[in-house]
Parts: structure tokens; sequence; C-alpha cells
């Protein structure tokens, strides 16, 4: 395994223990996010339902940052779920868009978004579409979903 695939696996379990921390719901998905540099070190972190009710992991992490922070043009986002492409709360802006808005060129996920919630959700797809190197860890799909085995995936 090379030396990325080694730290990309310790930043999603890092991702996954932050989704540990969601406050349970019936209608929405447990997910956790981790913004790393491109030193290596962690810039920020979020999870969902972490300061309200409809916010997002990826929007948690971003929303503790100034926009045009210049370290995010560089950084790699982990989140433990595909990023949304839609949303429910149509007075936020889906992840995707947050995270093309941000510059963030690198994303690392551990499983897409399955129709749940959502019919169609194509966040891997439209970052794909903009330029952004998105990487999928399949093996830690399972313990990137436990949290939300009540929601009948």
């Amino acid at each position: 395994m090379s030396d990325e695939a080694r730290l990309d696996r310790g930043w999603m379990r890092h991702a996954i223990g932050l989704a540990r921390l969601c406050p349970p719901s019936d209608t929405a998905f447990a997910v956790g996010a981790v913004i790393v540099g491109v030193d290596g070190v962690e810039i920020e972190h979020g999870w969902s339902r972490e300061t309200d009710d409809k916010v997002h992991a990826e929007e948690s992490a971003l929303n503790k940052l100034a926009a045009d922070d210049p370290r995010l043009r560089h950084a790699t986002l982990y989140s433990t779920l595909e990023p949304c492409s839609q949303r429910a709360s149509q007075d936020r802006l889906p992840c995707t868009d947050r995270i093309l808005r941000a510059g963030i060129r690198r994303v690392v996920i551990a499983w897409r978004e399955p129709a749940t919630f959502v019919d169609n959700c194509v966040g891997v797809e439209r970052l794909r579409e903009h330029g952004v190197d998105v990487v999928e860890l399949p093996d830690l799909a399972d313990e990137a979903m436990s949290m939300n085995r009540h929601l009948r995936l």
C-alpha cells in the first residue's frame, strides 16, 4: 500500500470517528468530514448536525473557515459519505457546490449516497466534471455506514 493510501485511510478513520458524534436522526445520515492541508495537517473538521439540525458535515467544516482561505486550494476533503448534489433544505447550497466554490481539488469518500433520501445523488460525478480528483475507499464503506444502519440501507 502506498504512503498516500495509508494516509487516506487514517484520515478517513478520523472522519468515521467524527460521524459517531452526530446526534441521531431518522431523516439524515451521520457523516464526518475532515479537511487536510497539503502539509498533512488538519485544517478543520465537522459532522452532521454539529451546529444545527440541517448542517452537513462538509458544510460544518467549511463554515469554520473563510471562503477564500488559500489553504483550501491545495487541501483534501475526507467525507465518510459522497457529498450531496442536492438538498432538501432549499436555503442551503449542496456540499458539491460548496466544495467547488472553496477550490478544493481532491475529495476522498468511503461510500456513495444511496437513494434513501435523494433519488439520484451525483456528487462524485459533478465533482469529477469540474476537475476534482475523487478517490473512493470502498473497503471502509461498511465502517463508515455503521452508525446509519437504523436507516435500512
